[in-house]
Order: structure tokens, then C-alpha cells, then sequence
């Protein structure tokens, strides 16, 4: 039968679609929203429901679709009493969500535990639970679930003996609820409040207030929540004395909480019509109902009517003048309320500032929310900042790097060509365009260094070609001033260490390149000398001293400072964006060092830092000439610079590689379809359609080249950003290419 109905009303849902059409994620979704439909009718085919869900959501391991079954699960068991299972629910729930940083799932879990709590009679650990849940909910601004939150709350006031802090919370609940217009949430609340009314003797306001509960039930069609809504209007019916009326509702009731199964509200309607017949003189029937009602309690340990029912049935055995009975359950009675007041009430009161959280939060709700709205516009303007900083970086990147990468193409492709004495001018060459390649992408990526994520990525490097190299790249721009450059080197000249030779040649081209800028005449010295070492390490002292202006002690402190300008941009004849010492700064700090300054106006100054570097012995350069594994591979190369794109073809060719360009991401994706390729070398900004849909496309649709290995060649330092993205490719090689590269990526030891 379940199943029959279970796939009727997936049928209604989705009418020309088999049950067997729906994926499992959606399977489960379905199954979870059916049984919190049918819990208000069908308690036990909710559980049925939710289970399956469950199974489901374990069989496909989503951690968000298992949580909300086993929350489910825990509401469902809460309903029909079973407060152990429920609450090994809940904890399960919680294991989950944590797992993914659902903060609302967290709460709702947090909620069915609190709720089991205080029904359980804990009332100081439901309020912590509870009021955890609602510090989430007002946090994410969840309505729905901050009335039903606020209602479980109010009753705790009630239970404790706070009316005010309970009338006011059940009032917030009721007004959340019509903020939603959620009738079923605005009935429960009425049905608590019209009962703390009627407290306060007001029996005619208590009575409005549950009509319109009833009649917000009948509307609903919530027959379970009709159930205590009657309940609630025969405790007022008992206070006019109108017993009848009273007793009709409460068999009407029960009838109901047993049709569901419900033990809480059953447990609760025969002790209402115990106190009822107590009343009315009947102490048999009395007896009788309160017996069964302390049988459920017992059972299914519903402490708060347990309670109840113990000194009820104490003044129904002292009515019948039974002396020993009577005095056998006041005993009962005392004895579970002294044990519920020194563990739990006491330890409420002994706690109320957790309790006055609520009034807390309710006063600050309106401070607080025009501070997140403040939090909230600040972290969009933030936000808009870095995303115009990175929209800048990107196209400053692809804009700079696309036309560098043919200077070095066409350098790599001239270096088999060059001979003699000319090989160290091209050696001189090929610095300066790796260099210059160095220096963009440092600049472009100051962000990240900026925000301290940059590392040293150390190689095997000659420390006297690597400043001989620093010193040749400034040399005719000193001779231009007048200036002499002089390199004093006193380290060995075969000495090697591991350096990150990028991040070294900023930082030393960044103070030479400076020093140069503020000197108009005398001279500029790069210094290096040997301070101290152990067994692995050298200490090694740099400097840059120069005879040029000089600096004041004033502007000492802000030199390092990003964009920092000593002189204003329309006075000073050097230029510049003032980021050249804060980079230094910076990469100096990687290096473990600490960059510093001597200077004396009109008479020069002295940068220097000192870092230690690990000794290693020279390595062979092995050049890479072995082309035969790529020998009749075929390339698709997708470019939209057809300069760029005819270089690539050159250095393949060399490899006897064959290739196909396309100048955008649709025809790549035609090519796709028509061609099996070995490799795709994908650029990533290209018109019509780019780089990263295209590559999507190829590995998701039908085509030859679904599992062809894509490579990004792009100019955009963004790109591995976003993982989504990176995951898409091979690997990502940057431009401006570098053959070495490019070569070991093709053959598989990238």
C-alpha cells in the first residue's frame, strides 16, 4: 500500500515521468518533502517515507540529503514520543551537517533535541539547545523557523514560572508567523498563549484566541495540530465549569492523538479529563484516566504531565479517603518535583542570563541588523574592489603577456641560429626577455603577494651569472646618466645555490634600477660579500649603494610603503609606481630577510639585507633534443592571436608534431567533433566562444576528444583562481610559452 501511494503522488508531482526517471538526489528530495507533508495525517508513513529518503541518501553518500532525512526522522519520533530515538537522530543529524557547515541544518537538529529536553523535563539544557537554534535562524533570517523556535521557548518560560518573558516571546512567534502567512505555525502559538491568558483569569480573551486557533486548523487541514487545538479550548471550557462541552473536546482528542499514535498528546488528554472527572465528583473515571495517562508517561518518560498525573491522583485517593494511595503518589509527586527543581529549575535560575539572551537578542535585533547592513554593504564594496582588481589584473595580464609571448617564441626559435660571439649578447637577450617576463608577472600578481600567499620556489643557480646578469640588464641605462654600475662580487664565481632567481633579480633589480633613477652623478655599487656560514648554509651580505640624492629621515619610514611617492607624481622627473621597495620589502621577508636602508641627504644611499642561502653543488643543463615521442602527434592549437599561433606551430613543427589552429573556442569545439588529436592547446580569452566553455563542451559532449589531454596556454594569471576551472585542464602553461615547458608537458612529465 505504501508504495502504491508513495508512487501515485509521484505521479501526481511529475506526471510524464516514471518513478524510475528521477535521479537519486531527486528521488530523495521527493520522498523527504511527501512525509513532512503526511506528518500532520500519517505519522507513521512519514517515518516510512523519511527512511527510505535516508536509504538513499547513504547509498549516494550526500552528507546534506542525510542530514535532513535523520532531522526528519527525529521530528517524526518527537511526535509519536519516542524521545531516544529521536534524539539519536538529531546527534547523527548534527555529525552530518557540521561535516558540510550547514548552520541551518545544525539548528534544526539543535531544535528537536531542545524540544525532547524540555518535554523530558530538562529544562535548562532544552533552553541551551533551543536557544542556540535561534540564535542561527535569526542569523539567517529564517522566519518559519524562528516562530516555531520562539513557541518551544515560550513554553519554557511558562513551565518555569516566567509569564512575561513567555507572553512576549509567544507574541514575536505569532507576529514571525504572519510574516509568512504560515497559518499552521500562527494556530500552535495561539493555542500556548491562549492558555497562559486564561492563567491570568481572562477567560473570554483565552476563548478568542483558541477559536481562531481551531478555526486556523480547520483551515489548514492539520487534523494531528486540531487534536491540541480542542484540547487547548476545553482547558478553557473546564475554567467556565462547562463540563460537557469540556469532555466532548477532550475524547475528541484523544481520539485523535490514538488514531496518530500520538503518546505525548494522548498522555496529555486523559490527564485533562482525569482532572476533569476529579471535578465533576467521578473519582473512579478519574482514576482511570489518570492510571492510563501515568502508564503512557511512564513508558515513553513524558516527565511534565508524569508529574501531573502524580499529584492528580493524589487528591483523587484523598477524595476516596484513600489515606495509604494518596499518601503513596504525594510521595511520588514530591519526589519527582524536587528532583526536577534542583536539577533543572534551579539551575534555570541559576543561569537567567542565559534566559534574558532572549530579551537581549530581541533589543539588539534592530542595532544589529542595521550593523550588518553596514557589514553587509562594506563587504559588497569590498567585494566589487577586488573583483574590478582582479577584472583589471586579467586583462592587464592577457593584454602584457599575449605580445610577450612572441618576443620569447621567436628568441627560443633564434637560439639554435645564433654563433660565436654573438651567443653572449643572446645570452644577454634572452635574460633581459625572461626578466622582463619576471617583472610583469611579479607586478600582476601583487595581490597575492600582497595578502602573504606567495612562496620561494628555490633551483639550482650560479650566484656570479646570476648578478653578472642583474648588473648587464641596467648597464646602458647607467651609461645614459654618466653613472658608473660596478658589480663587487666576493663570492666564488662557481659557487651554486638554491635561489629563487625570479624573486632575487626583482628584488636586486628593483634597488639598482632605483638607485639609477636618483643619481645623477659618481657612481652605483652591488655588493656582495660572505658574513658567515655552517655546514649547509651561506650568510651572504647584499647592498646597493649609490651617490645620488639621497633620503631624509622623514621619508625613511614610508619608503617601503605600497604606492608611496617621496615627491609629487608632477614634480619628479624619475616616474614610477612606487611599488618597487614595497615588493623588496616583501620578497626580502620571504627570503627570511630584512630589508634596510643607511642615506644622507645630497650624499647617497645604501640598501642592504642579509639572508642565508643553501650551498648545492653545480647542475648540469641537459639540453632537450630527444623529439622522437612526439614525433606525427597530433595538436589542436585554439588561438585568437594568429601571430602567437604560427610560433607555436614553428616550435612544433621542430618536434614533427602535426597542428591545426582555430582562432576560437567554437570551431575548436567543431574540430573536436571531426579529428581525433594527441593534445589541445586551449587559450583561454578568445571571441565567440572561450577557452573554458569550449574545453567544458569537449570533455561533456559527444565528440572525438572527450578524454584528449587539453592544456591551457593562456596570458591570464587568474586562471587556477577558480579550481572548477583549473580541474578542466592538464595543466596551465602561462605565456609568454617557454618551449622547455611546453615539451615536457606534451610528453607526459610535466
Amino acid at each position: 500500500m505504501l508504495v502504491q501511494y508513495l508512487v501515485s503522488k509521484l505521479s501526481e508531482l511529475y506526471p510524464f515521468m516514471k518513478l524510475d526517471d528521477l535521479s537519486e538526489v531527486e528521488q530523495a528530495n521527493l520522498l523527504l518533502k511527501q512525509a513532512y507533508a503526511l506528518r500532520i495525517n500519517n505519522i507513521h508513513k512519514s517515518i516510512a517515507l523519511a527512511d527510505q529518503a535516508l536509504t538513499i541518501s547513504t547509498s549516494i553518500k550526500n552528507n546534506s540529503l542525510c542530514g535532513k532525512s535523520l532531522n526528519q526522522l527525529s521530528l517524526y519520533h518527537m511526535i509519536t514520543s519516542d524521545f531516544e530515538k529521536s534524539n539519536a537522530y538529531s546527534n547523527r543529524a548534527i555529525k552530518y551537517f557540521e561535516s558540510i557547515n550547514d548552520d541551518i541544518g545544525i539548528a534544526g537538529a539543535k531544535y528537536n533535541i531542545g524540544s525532547v529536553l524540555y518535554k523530558s523535563y530538562d529544562y535548562h539544557n532544552g533552553l541551551v539547545y533551543l536557544l542556540e537554534a535561534l540564535v542561527i535562524y535569526k542569523k539567517h533570517e529564517d522566519i518559519a523557523n524562528l516562530s516555531k523556535v520562539e513557541k518551544a521557548v515560550g513554553t519554557i518560560y511558562e513551565y518555569i514560572g516566567d509569564p512575561d518573558n513567555a507572553f512576549k516571546t509567544y507574541k514575536s512567534a505569532i507576529k514571525n508567523a504572519r510574516k509568512i502567512d504560515n497559518i499552521n505555525l500562527e494556530s500552535n502559538v495561539l493555542n500556548n498563549l491562549s492558555g497562559l491568558v486564561l492563567k491570568k483569569g481572562k477567560s473570554g480573551m483565552a476563548m478568542k484566541m483558541i477559536t481562531h486557533s481551531i478555526n486556523l486548523k480547520l483551515k489548514s487541514g492539520d487534523r494531528r495540530g486540531y487534536g491540541f487545538a480542542i484540547y487547548g479550548r476545553a482547558k478553557v471550557y473546564i475554567q467556565a465549569r462547562d463540563f460537557k462541552k469540556a469532555e466532548t473536546d477532550l475524547n475528541e482528542a484523544l481520539s485523535i492523538h490514538k488514531e496518530f499514535k500520538e503518546q505525548m498528546g494522548s498522555s496529555m488528554a486523559l490527564s485533562k479529563l482525569g482532572k476533569l472527572y476529579l471535578e465533576m465528583g467521578d473519582l473512579n473515571q478519574a482514576e482511570e484516566k489518570l492510571q492510563e495517562s501515568l502508564k503512557l508517561t511512564l513508558k515513553y518518560n513524558i516527565s511534565m504531565i508524569k508529574i501531573k498525573n502524580y499529584h492528580l491522583l493524589y487528591l483523587t485517593n484523598k477524595s476516596a479517603n484513600k489515606t495509604i494511595e494518596a499518601l503513596l503518589f504525594l510521595e511520588h509527586y514530591l519526589k519527582e518535583k524536587e528532583i526536577t527543581m534542583t536539577t533543572q529549575t534551579l539551575r534555570v535560575i541559576d543561569n537567567y542570563e542565559l534566559i534574558n539572551k532572549m530579551s537581549a537578542l530581541e533589543s539588539e535585533t534592530s542595532i544589529q541588523k542595521e550593523k550588518q547592513k553596514a557589514i553587509d554593504k562594506k563587504n559588497r564594496d569590498k567585494k566589487k574592489t577586488l573583483k574590478q582588481k582582479q577584472d583589471f589584473l586579467s586583462i592587464m595580464s592577457h593584454e602584457i603577456r599575449t605580445p610577450l609571448n612572441a618576443i620569447t617564441t621567436i628568441v627560443s626559435l633564434l637560439k639554435d641560429r645564433i654563433q660565436g660571439e654573438d651567443r653572449k649578447l643572446f645570452g644577454s637577450l634572452q635574460f633581459a626577455s625572461n626578466n622582463l617576463i619576471t617583472i610583469v608577472n611579479e607586478i600582476l600578481d601583487f595581490t597575492k603577494l600582497d595578502s602573504n600567499k606567495s612562496v620561494i620556489e628555490y633551483s639550482n643557480v650560479n650566484f656570479d651569472a646570476l648578478c653578472s646578469n642583474i648588473i648587464n640588464l641596467y648597464v646602458n641605462a647607467a651609461k645614459h646618466k654618466n653613472i658608473d654600475l660596478i658589480l663587487d662580487n666576493r663570492i666564488l664565481k662557481k659557487q651554486y645555490y638554491l635561489i629563487d632567481q625570479p624573486k632575487m633579480a626583482q628584488i636586486l633589480g628593483n634597488l639598482i634600477s632605483n638607485a639609477i633613477k636618483f643619481t645623477t652623478t659618481g657612481s652605483i655599487v652591488f655588493l656582495t660579500e660572505l658574513v658567515d656560514k655552517d655546514k649547509t648554509h651561506d650568510k651572504i651580505r647584499f647592498s646597493v649603494k649609490d651617490s645620488g640624492e639621497g633620503i631624509s629621515k622623514k621619508n625613511i619610514n614610508i619608503i617601503f610603503d605600497s604606492f608611496s611617492q617621496i615627491k609629487p607624481i608632477t614634480t619628479r622627473v624619475q616616474g614610477g609606481t612606487g611599488l618597487g621597495l614595497a615588493i623588496v620589502k616583501k620578497l626580502v621577508l620571504l627570503y627570511g630577510g630584512i630589508i634596510q636602508v643607511n642615506s644622507t641627504l645630497n650624499k647617497g644611499s645604501e640598501f642592504y639585507f642579509t639572508i642565508k642561502l643553501k650551498r648545492i653543488e653545480k647542475k648540469e643543463i641537459i639540453e632537450i633534443n630527444n623529439f622522437e615521442a612526439l614525433k606525427n602527434k597530433k595538436v589542436l592549437i585554439a588561438e585568437d592571436t594568429l601571430l602567437n599561433a604560427v610560433l607555436i606551430q614553428k616550435v612544433l613543427s621542430k618536434w614533427n608534431i602535426k597542428s591545426h589552429h582555430v582562432k576560437d573556442g567554437k570551431e575548436a569545439l567543431e574540430a573536436a567533433k571531426k579529428n581525433r588529436f594527441d593534445f589541445i592547446l586551449m587559450d583561454v580569452h578568445m571571441p565567440i566562444m572561450n577557452g573554458l566553455e569550449a574545453t567544458r563542451l569537449i570533455k561533456t559532449t559527444p565528440n572525438k576528444n572527450k578524454n584528449t589531454p587539453v592544456f591551457a596556454v593562456t596570458a591570464d594569471v587568474l586562471t587556477n583562481n577558480d579550481k572548477k576551472n583549473s580541474k578542466l585542464f592538464e595543466a596551465i602553461l602561462w605565456k609568454p610559452l617557454e618551449i622547455d615547458k611546453l615539451f615536457l608537458a606534451l610528453s607526459g612529465k610535466k
